[in-house]
């Protein structure tokens, strides 16, 4: 028997009991869905993490004081003897690193004209920009000259501006951080979420400015600052920069060998990285989770080809007493179980569409339906049509065709 017609009569059977062929389906439809949905959320969760390391750098190495014990009690992360400008320089004149700022944070509620809007500011060295790979949308940033000054002057993220500014024109505007007037000389490149943190509701100012005017300075630890952000030369080991800096960094603060440092080393790509394959573990448990309505599918086809076949026995029969051979009752019974399962996959596929474009605006990232997952998710519903349609179709065509013709 000819495809077109064993696909032609296929139709015909399905078409015959619309609402059972539906039903049938609906395994299929919803495990095809699924399926679909889940890898389009990995794929999605991928495409923002390779954003998110592509933000902060992969060859960036961040480092801040460690814990601060006494009497038995920790105080938390960061709550050590923190670094000073003097060291920041010390691991700038290595010859692995290519820059490298320190950092001053707090927490402000910079005023413009019109509005007011709690965020943080971040003081930081003009190499700060080149670490980070962070350059003005609008505008410049400010010199090595403006930074070691501690010249008013600010650089603001895009959430920033459109707070303070929603009417645009916050070029060369004037705003308060507590109290402290700042000139605007840039706007930041959009950076997006780093974790929980949006990068862009952030003002940058000179560190200087930032510890004599607005975050405050220290009282054991003159020019102080809470971080230093590295950029590791291309081509160089990230394990072996953490070494050659962390020794040095011992030396410096007069950590006896054996001891433990009072300060952290880490790579922020090196977090997405795992979270991100946490996220693609969840996700492919997910995928197979989901496979699992697709097996539940296949065996409902296999159960309604069963039935197909007894209610169709003496038709079966009558084919075969007019020249049908066994091969042809298979296919003609097998491109009828492809055929329900192919359909169901086709309707999953525009439902699994709709529902990896809903997971993705109500997730925050990117849409990634590809035409290899639209493929993956279409030949499963194929394959489960092959594989559960076979036994009903071997079962039809090893008929003995005067028992089927005798068949009621």
């Amino acid at each position: 028997m000819k495809v077109g017609v064993a696909a032609a009569s296929a139709l015909e059977a399905l078409l015959s009991n619309p609402m059972r062929s539906l039903l049938t389906m609906l395994g299929i439809i919803i495990g095809v869905a699924s399926v679909m949905t889940m890898m389009a959320i990995g794929e999605g969760a991928r495409i923002q993490i390779d954003q998110q390391i592509a933000s902060v750098g992969s060859n960036v190495l961040t480092m801040s004081p460690g814990n601060m014990s006494r009497g038995g009690r920790s105080f938390g992360g960061g709550s050590g003897k923190p670094f000073n400008e003097a060291d920041v320089a010390a691991i700038r004149g290595l010859s692995i690193v290519d820059a490298a700022s320190g950092t001053l944070s707090g927490g402000v509620t910079a005023v413009s004209d019109s509005a007011n809007w709690a965020t943080q500011v971040l003081g930081v060295d003009a190499d700060y920009f080149t670490v980070q790979n962070w350059d003005a949308a609008e505008g410049r940033i400010f010199t090595a000259q403006e930074a070691g000054s501690g010249a008013l002057v600010a650089v603001i993220g895009k959430t920033v501006a459109d707070n303070l500014f929603p009417n645009g024109g916050a070029l060369g505007q004037r705003i308060r951080l507590d109290g402290t007037p700042v000139e605007i000389i840039g706007l930041l490149g959009e950076k997006g979420t780093s974790g929980p943190f949006n990068r862009d509701d952030q003002v940058l100012v000179p560190l200087s400015l930032s510890r004599n005017r607005i975050v405050g300075g220290n009282k054991t630890v003159a020019r102080h600052v809470n971080r230093v952000e590295i950029l590791v030369q291309d081509g160089v080991d990230m394990e072996d920069a953490q070494t050659e800096i962390g020794d040095m960094m011992r030396e410096r603060r007069r950590i006896q060998p054996g001891a433990e440092a009072d300060f952290r080393m880490f790579s922020v790509a090196d977090f997405i990285r795992a979270r991100g394959e946490a996220m693609n573990t969840m996700g492919i448990l997910l995928a197979f989770t989901a496979a699992v309505s697709l097996i539940v599918g296949g065996v409902g086809v296999m159960n309604i080809m069963l039935v197909s076949v007894t209610e169709r026995t003496r038709e079966i029969g009558l084919r075969m007493a007019i020249g049908a051979r066994g091969g042809d009752i298979l296919t003609q019974f097998l491109v009828e179980a492809v055929s329900l399962c192919a359909i169901g996959g086709l309707i999953g596929v525009v439902i699994g569409f709709g529902g990896a474009l809903g997971a993705a605006a109500v997730g925050g990232w990117p849409a990634a339906v590809s035409p290899f997952i639209v493929g993956i998710a279409f030949g499963a519903a194929a394959l489960v049509g092959l594989m559960f349609g076979f036994f009903p179709a071997r079962r039809a065509s090893r008929l003995d065709p005067i028992q089927a013709l005798r068949h009621d």
